[in-house]
């Protein structure tokens, strides 16, 4: 039986991935259906957009946003934005239900008090990937990431603090969560190239959305 959605009651499989680092096993499948009406919501009104690096590459994976900031890249920089540059509206609003889900997931690995205002949602296809990198342009690094998984299957590539440690390589299901902060916040992180593959809900590509606590 599934349990409330706001309730931190339940008893995920928690592995431990460090210090204050934790992949919550499945811990987002009660969320499916609202994960899944959420994503519909927020990309009919922020389209799916390939951003560019500050060196003019395009990115490999298609990105929007929800909540006050959005995570924007251009030749001007990483940062976060209050409006989506290609409609100059706010983004859109950031449902209670995933507060809620990334809220209950921080506190299953220490963070209690989190409540994120921004959540990068990223679209990955078969080929796609994301290098080692830091989430370092939020406010303050008080705050814990929460990164949820679903479609494809990915391979969570999980290093140091230094971009030259050697990651670990993590296998990421649909409905898993991993919550990193503290001493683990500035870890290096990415995504292995995707594979080819069929998911039953999201067909041939893997979604994550990753909530943070980018304002002050």
């Amino acid at each position: 039986m599934q349990h409330d959605l706001f309730s931190t009651n339940g008893s995920p499989e928690i592995i431990s991935l460090g210090e204050q680092s934790a992949l919550l096993r499945g811990y987002a499948l009660p969320w499916e259906r609202h994960l899944l009406k959420a994503i519909d919501t927020i990309t009919s009104q922020a389209f799916w957009r390939r951003l560019q690096t500050p060196g003019g590459r395009a990115m490999s994976v298609q990105t929007t946003n929800s909540g006050s900031w959005g995570w924007h890249s251009d030749k001007q920089g990483y940062r976060y934005v209050g409006t989506d540059p290609l409609t100059e509206k706010p983004w859109p609003e950031l449902p209670a239900e995933v507060i809620g889900l990334a809220k209950n997931a921080a506190a299953h690995v220490g963070f209690s008090e989190f409540i994120a205002d921004a959540c990068l949602i990223n679209r990955y296809q078969p080929g796609t990937q994301m290098g080692l990198h830091q989430d370092r342009d939020e406010y303050s690094f008080e705050h814990p990431i929460v990164s949820v998984s679903l479609g494809l299957p990915a391979r969570f590539l999980w290093g140091g603090l230094q971009r030259s440690d050697r990651p670990s390589r993590i296998e990421l299901r649909h409905g898993d969560v991993v919550v990193w902060g503290g001493v683990d916040r500035l870890r290096y992180h990415g995504i292995a190239k995707v594979a080819d593959g069929y998911h039953p809900q999201l067909g041939a590509q893997r979604i994550n959305l990753t909530l943070r606590r980018a304002g002050p």
